[in-house]
């Protein structure tokens, strides 16, 4: 019994020393976390960049099999409650628009500054420039001063209110712009910047139809916020599931790659819009496009090409260059006048070029 003391108190010894060192742990977690949060203190999830940062380092994907079905751009499916779908529509409150400061890109160290619109002369493209891009607004098509022209900070475009599209889409896409961190939320929403209202998500729900870019999210990887504004419905259009995870993308993937070898090239991108297409939407009559082209142009003083791609709103296991056509074949058929601040000699021998010889010049 003369033991009992002594038992009892280094009981309580081994039981203290435990406790400190389990405080010691603690400590050392809590300064993991303090190290973490500076390291990646700049990014937006700090934990979850540094998850994916360590399942990366493991050769573990992100994907799961379960989910390979789930599609960013297909249009979630609507619950019962169809007043609630009803309520994303930003059309009633039109006084809630957002006035916004312009900002055009900065130079190839820079994400954004404050300055003129995309497209405008500030825009700063490689190598030496014609006399003619430094025009304000060169990059855009023709257009009426009556027309809707919204101007986001990544890219410009003319919504078509009986559409409820833009039928065209402008941007410089240089080199330095196909890459960076920002993270796409495919956050799909109103463009509060359109006056008419633009179509919203929901418009989309059981029609069978993608939310298909115009100006493709991969084209604003260097900044979260020209990423998110990527996501407007109106530069959403509706595409055939086949058509848009397939040679649209592709299309889109090849012009990245051209920026990258080009240093920069001029987009414009669009659907071909005209009376007595079937539509889609339960809020807004959205019209399903027949087809969508593209219009690329390269310059860098002296040397300036252009290419023109249209294509069906379908699936294809057809080559890129079965889709070139000249370029006035698709201002015939939108009745869009492209890049009109193009010397008209040039310009007509730009666009009337056969689709051989753009072919050529590109791939």
């Amino acid at each position: 019994m003369f033991f009992r003391p002594f038992n009892r108190s280094s009981r309580c010894y081994y039981q203290r020393g435990f406790r400190l060192r389990g405080n010691t742990l603690v400590l050392l977690f809590v300064f993991f976390l303090i190290g973490l949060f500076l390291h990646y203190g700049g990014r937006t999830e700090p934990v979850v960049d540094f998850w994916n940062d360590l399942k990366g380092l493991v050769g573990i994907r992100s994907s799961k099999p379960g989910r390979a079905e789930n599609n960013p751009y297909q249009a979630p499916e609507p619950t019962e409650d169809v007043a609630t779908d009803e309520a994303t529509d930003d059309r009633s409150v039109p006084e809630k628009r957002k006035s916004r400061t312009r900002r055009s890109r900065r130079s190839a160290d820079k994400t954004a500054s404050d300055g003129a619109s995309p497209g405008s002369a500030n825009t700063s493209m490689p190598g030496t420039r014609f006399a003619f891009e430094k025009e304000v607004d060169f990059i855009l098509p023709a257009f009426k001063g009556s027309d809707q022209i919204i101007r986001h900070d990544g890219y410009t475009l003319r919504y078509q209110e009986k559409y409820e599209q833009a039928d065209w889409v402008a941007y410089p896409l240089l080199a330095y712009e196909v890459s960076g961190d920002a993270e796409r939320g495919n956050d799909f929403m109103p463009d509060p910047e359109v006056a008419t209202g633009s179509a919203t998500p929901s418009d989309y729900s059981r029609s069978g139809y993608d939310r298909g870019h115009l100006a493709p999210a991969g084209d604003f990887k260097f900044s979260q916020r020209m990423m998110r504004e990527s996501f407007y419905m109106s530069n959403m259009s509706p595409q055939a599931p086949a058509f848009n995870r397939g040679i649209w993308k592709e299309l889109e993937e090849q012009v990245r790659n051209w920026a990258v070898r080009d240093k920069g090239l001029y987009v414009v991108t669009g659907p071909v819009l005209k009376p007595g297409l079937p539509t889609i939407g339960k809020q807004n009559r959205i019209a399903v496009p027949e087809y969508y082209y593209k219009v690329l142009l390269y310059a860098n003083n002296p040397s300036i090409r252009i290419i023109g791609f249209l294509l069906p709103n379908e699936g294809s296991d057809r080559p890129l260059q079965d889709f070139v056509v000249p370029v006035s074949e698709i201002e015939r058929r939108t009745g869009i006048t492209f890049f009109p601040k193009l010397p008209p000699d040039l310009a007509q021998k730009l666009k009337n070029q056969k689709p051989s010889q753009m072919i050529q010049d590109w791939f």
